[in-house]
Order: structure tokens, then C-alpha cells, then sequence
């Protein structure tokens, strides 16, 4: 029989989609078969001809499993579905008839699936299969990601709890991530004594990085919707560091941090010039990652030419500057399946801090399948 576990989250920005890499990475490493499924997809994307949720499109591209991309995201909620739900245009029983079916197929074709829930216990009211409802109905018992701290960690979690407790959910383990390499031990001390009398295990999982948090040159393209010019092996750069480039052009540079995407507006042509010059000196290189250049007014033709010869790498926009600076610092950056180097750096990194042992120990004293879930799922 196929075991299953659910992938829960107490919100958004708490690293799931990178806890269900490292498990699925690490269960493949023990189970001859391995599926994914996520069984609500709130963020529509079109791949291979199908609208499926990013998530799936991202687990099937990194572990080959394009072919099965339909039964891995059986309901996704693009514009305008929920008012169907709504206004009784689509049923409760039509989606759950979905998700059980995409989940039997997969059931039978492999040893362990993983399901990778949506947003926080709510997510999914509105159809009438939240996160909670979900995990009940394909009867899986449920680790929860949490980001990192105390206080915020046990204020989310208990929060979502509420939910699950009343769907009859058992919420087995804490996964937290995001946690400050310096206060890791500590943290998960006082976590583990205060959830141990409502019999949750803690683990930890990744301690906070700038590598996996900080968004590539290519997604910095993708949020403003213009093209990455340029260098265009320097795509998958990572940006640790945003600086305006309204200070002298010698203040900008003297601030320079490492990997730093600069803003810097069409009319600034000695600091656009300067940048360019600088970005091919080794030294200079490290801490110059690209320019964004916003503003209404062309580039000077001269100035146009040093930068194109350069092969600085620049996203030309028409915002404000301040429109740009605001939409990247506010930017929380998602891991693509180009994202090859976090990638590979989560995969290896999940081998050294997650404890797949205590997974493994979870899902052996899971619960068989009582004789009411058999028949909801069946009836589906």
C-alpha cells in the first residue's frame, strides 16, 4: 500500500515548495517510487498544453515527471472559479471527485506520495476543501512548515491547528524553517518543550540563507516584465544586495555591496557609464550584478553603446524609480526550475538538516485507512 504524507505550511514565505524538494529528494533516495501531487492549485500555469499550479510544474520538471503533470495539479482555481463555487455553478462533491481520482491513479503507481498543501490551513474555504479537508480527505497524516523564531512560530502554528483539530486532523510533526543559524539550537529547544504535551515532534530544517531567499537576475526580469539584456549567462545570478543610484556616482560606488543590483534612471549617464566601465574589473565584478534602468527619457545614444558594449546585464523600464525600488524590495523571490544552483544547494543541503529517519518513523505509525475515510474517498 502507497503511503502518503501531507505537506502543510502555516503561510506563505515559509519555505514549503523547499521542504517539498528536500523530501521528495530524499525519499527518492529510499523509495523505489516516489509521486507528487498537489491536490489545489492556486497559481495557475500553463505547461505542456495543461493550466496546472507552479508547484507541480516545478516538482515535475526538476524530477521528470512531465508525463504525469495532469494527475499532479487535478484542480487548479484560476480567475473566476471561486465565484463558480460560489454561485453553485461548481460543486464541493464535482472537486473532491477530482482530487480523490488523481490521487488513487497515483497511489497505485508508487511506493510514497507526497502531498504538498496551499498557503496556510484556510487556503481553500471558498470550494469547501481547505488545506484541513484535504489532508481528511485523502487520509495522510500532515507535517507542518513554519518559519523560523518562537513567538511567530507558535502563534501560526496554533492558529492553523484550530482548523485541523476540528477537521479531526492529526498534525504529527513541525518541520521550522528559516531559522538564524546562531539561536538554531536554542529556538528548537524551547519549540520542542512547549509542543511536546500536544504531541507534535519538532525538527529543524534550513537555517536562513541569503542564496535560497535572494531572487536571480531572470526572476528580477520576470517581476517587472521587461527583458534581461546583456550577459545573458549571467541570468541565474543571484542579487543579494538593491541600491538607488541617486547619491554622486562615487558615493554609489564607494556603497557597493556584494551582488548588488543597482537602480539607476535613464538620465544618469555618468553613472550608467561608470557602472559599465567598472562591471569587467574583477573586483568590481563581485559586487556589480546588473542595472535596472527606469525613467521615461531614452539613454544617450553614447552612453546606450558603452553599456551594450560592456555586457553589464540591464532590465530597461519605464516606472519611476521609486516604483521599481518598491517593487523589488518587496519582491519575496520562488524558486524556477532554471534555478539550478539553489536548487542543487537544497537537495544537498536537505541530506545534513532535515531528519528523514523521523519522517520515516512518522509515516510507519500512521494510522491505516478507517472504514468511513475508505468509503469518502471511494465515493469520490
Amino acid at each position: 500500500m502507497c503511503k502518503k504524507l501531507f505537506i502543510a505550511a502555516t503561510g506563505q514565505h515559509c519555505g514549503k515548495t523547499t521542504i517539498s524538494l528536500s523530501l521528495m529528494h530524499l525519499a527518492r533516495q529510499r523509495y523505489g517510487r516516489v509521486g507528487y501531487i498537489k491536490p489545489l492549485g492556486p497559481k495557475c500555469h500553463e505547461f505542456g498544453g495543461v493550466v496546472v499550479d507552479k508547484d507541480a510544474a516545478l516538482m515535475a520538471q526538476v524530477f521528470g515527471l512531465e508525463n504525469e503533470i495532469a494527475l499532479m495539479s487535478p484542480l487548479v482555481i484560476g480567475p473566476g472559479s471561486t465565484k463558480k463555487f460560489v454561485d453553485g455553478e461548481l460543486s464541493r462533491e464535482w472537486a473532491m471527485e477530482k482530487v480523490a481520482k488523481a490521487c488513487r491513479e497515483l497511489e497505485s503507481r508508487y511506493d510514497l506520495l507526497l502531498i504538498e498543501g496551499a498557503g496556510h490551513g484556510g487556503v481553500g474555504s471558498v470550494i469547501g476543501l481547505n488545506n484541513a479537508d484535504m489532508a481528511k480527505l485523502l487520509d495522510a497524516p500532515v507535517v507542518m512548515v513554519a518559519g523560523g523564531g518562537i513567538g511567530n512560530v507558535i502563534d501560526s502554528v496554533r492558529l492553523n491547528l484550530a482548523l485541523y483539530g476540528q477537521e479531526g486532523v492529526d498534525v504529527r510533526m513541525l518541520l521550522v524553517n528559516k531559522l538564524l543559524a546562531e539561536k538554531r539550537e536554542s529556538s528548537l529547544s524551547y519549540l520542542e518543550r512547549y509542543f511536546e504535551n500536544k504531541q507534535i515532534q519538532v525538527c529543524g530544517a534550513f537555517d536562513y540563507s541569503p542564496v535560497l531567499a535572494d531572487p536571480t537576475l531572470q526572476s528580477v526580469a520576470k517581476l517587472l516584465g521587461r527583458p534581461l539584456m546583456g550577459d545573458q549567462h549571467k541570468k541565474l545570478r543571484i542579487i543579494h544586495h538593491f541600491q538607488l543610484g541617486a547619491a554622486s556616482s562615487q558615493k554609489v560606488i564607494d556603497n557597493l555591496q556584494e551582488s548588488t543590483l543597482l537602480i539607476s534612471t535613464s538620465s544618469r549617464d555618468e553613472l550608467l557609464v561608470t557602472l559599465s566601465s567598472l562591471y569587467n574589473i574583477p573586483s568590481f565584478h563581485k559586487l556589480i550584478a546588473g542595472i535596472v534602468i527606469p525613467g521615461h527619457a531614452p539613454v544617450s545614444a553614447i552612453t546606450q553603446r558603452i553599456i551594450d558594449d560592456s555586457g553589464i546585464p540591464y532590465i530597461r523600464i519605464e516606472q519611476t524609480t521609486a516604483e521599481a525600488f518598491s517593487a523589488l524590495s518587496g519582491h519575496v523571490s520562488k524558486i524556477s526550475a532554471e534555478d539550478t544552483e539553489k536548487i542543487s544547494l537544497i537537495t544537498s543541503q536537505a541530506e545534513q538538516v532535515i531528519d528523514f529517519d523521523a519522517i520515516e518513523t512518522l509515516l510507519e505509525s500512521a494510522a491505516p485507512p478507517t472504514a468511513d475515510k475508505m468509503r469518502l474517498v471511494r465515493a469520490a
